[in-house]
């Protein structure tokens, strides 16, 4: 264990003060320390050995870039890209607000509502929130809502991006565990719902203290509430045949992605918001952001090698089973370095760097990995809010210059102590995270 605790060290100098890329932190430390865990030794020549670590490390890279089950994560983005082009967020927004827009409150309720859909087919947070930026704050400003609540409501509501299905986090997730994405995918729909409630509750209190803060919008009619929704019946109908097809077995969730991209395609043809100019954009900006993730999943794979070469996993457990505690102990445990951590790291980085040593425990403690997965990214979300880094609040910074990070953080409050509680309700009433999969599949 001290050899991998001293390869943790140098992972956060690295990144933490020396500022590598966490991709590149996490392959130099596993690389050296594969190498360091197979023996520096001298050949005749008097230079060190490194074919074991250079053979592992050229083994993750192939295996990885021609692993078939990996093409769902840039299909899935390809799809989130063209359905963002195809203008569908004015059309969520719009549809949102006709239903809710005239309650105290009601424009953050349809934003956080919005967001929730538009996560259903983006499966981005940070994508999501840059995206209702600028929809939803425009209006939230006309009818006068204090800067606080209309950014809270957006920086929280996209953080729905990572669990509600199709998500790319999932994804990679169930690759890491070798679990089932379609399990994964079932289990994350009744958080995700449960999310989308417990925001609206925290923007009811907010309003509640503060009336003033989310003044009612215009009321409409029925006829134009039912007219607000023909926007959206597309992309809902493509949502049903992706994940429909998904959870009834029609095909696999690699080919549900192509069909999401090919049917994403079509809508944004239909809409006629697609150029040859915003296509290539589309593609180069879905190539960026694939091989970012590859690249930091790679890394992650190396330093799991590294990881698991040093016996962390074994001398971990080892140690919890030593200390006589409940598992559940340790599951809170686990839970408080990850809120730790997301003070510090962005989402991917922190599940990809802790992911790998805290699956092995919990499977042996007797937890199922579908409800762990869920809970790792319930943790996850929590950290896209969580100061001093909270990526979503950052993004919003970046697009509403006008609205400091400060004002953002003090407004998301209410939003983060909501999702302790669903963090909670997930966490001891594991059922309702489980219920769907085990209905469907067991």
């Amino acid at each position: 264990m001290t050899v991998a605790l001293i390869g943790f060290a140098i992972l956060l100098v690295l990144i933490v003060i020396v500022r590598i890329p966490i991709a590149f932190s996490m392959g130099i430390v596993g690389f050296f320390g594969f190498a360091y865990m197979q023996g520096l030794t001298f050949d005749n020549m008097g230079d060190f050995r490194w074919t074991g670590s250079l053979s592992m490390a050229a083994k993750r890279v192939v295996d990885t870039a021609q692993e078939y089950s990996l093409s769902v994560i840039p299909l899935f983005i390809l799809m989130g890209n063209l359905v963002t082009k195809s203008g569908l967020s004015h059309e969520l927004y719009r549809a949102s607000n006709a239903f809710l827009g005239h309650r105290k409150g009601g424009l953050s309720m349809a934003t956080v509502v919005a967001c929730g859909g538009f996560s259903a087919i983006c499966g981005s947070s940070l994508a999501t929130s840059a995206t209702m930026a600028k929809v939803a704050m425009p209006p939230m400003r006309k009818y006068g809502y204090a800067d606080s609540l209309a950014t809270a409501s957006i920086a929280a509501g996209g953080t729905l991006g990572i669990l509600i299905p199709p998500s790319v986090i999932l994804v990679i997730y169930g690759l890491l565990t070798e679990t089932s994405i379609r399990e994964l995918f079932a289990a994350g729909f009744i958080p995700g719902f449960m999310g989308i409630l417990l925001y609206l509750c925290a923007v009811r209190y907010v309003v509640w203290r503060k009336p003033e803060a989310g003044p009612c919008g215009e009321k409409l009619t029925w006829p134009e509430r039912m007219e607000a929704l023909n926007g959206v019946w597309g992309v809902l109908i493509l949502f049903t045949i992706v994940m429909g097809g998904i959870y009834m077995g029609i095909f696999t969730p690699t080919e549900a992605a192509g069909i999401g991209a090919g049917g994403a395609f079509l809508i944004a043809l239909s809409r006629k918001t697609l150029t040859f100019a915003s296509l290539f954009d589309i593609l180069t900006d879905t190539g960026r952001t694939s091989a970012m993730l590859f690249g930091v999943l790679i890394g992650a794979l190396i330093f799991s090698n590294f990881i698991n070469r040093a016996g962390l996993p074994s001398d971990l457990l080892a140690f919890v089973q030593g200390l006589d505690v409940s598992p559940m102990m340790v599951i809170f445990a686990i839970l408080g370095i990850y809120i730790v951590l997301g003070m510090v790291f962005e989402s991917l980085s922190m599940m990809l760097l802790t992911v790998p040593i805290f699956f092995p425990l919990v499977h042996s403690l007797g937890f199922d990995l579908v409800w762990f997965g869920i809970v790792v990214v319930v943790v996850t979300e929590i950290s896209l809010i969580t100061p001093p880094v909270g990526m979503n609040v950052f993004v919003l910074s970046a697009v509403l210059r006008d609205v400091k990070a400060s004002t953002i953080f003090k407004g998301v409050t209410p939003f983060w102590c909501a999702d302790i509680v669903r963090l909670i309700l997930v966490t001891l009433i594991a059922p309702i995270s489980l219920f769907l999969p085990e209905l469907l599949y067991r």
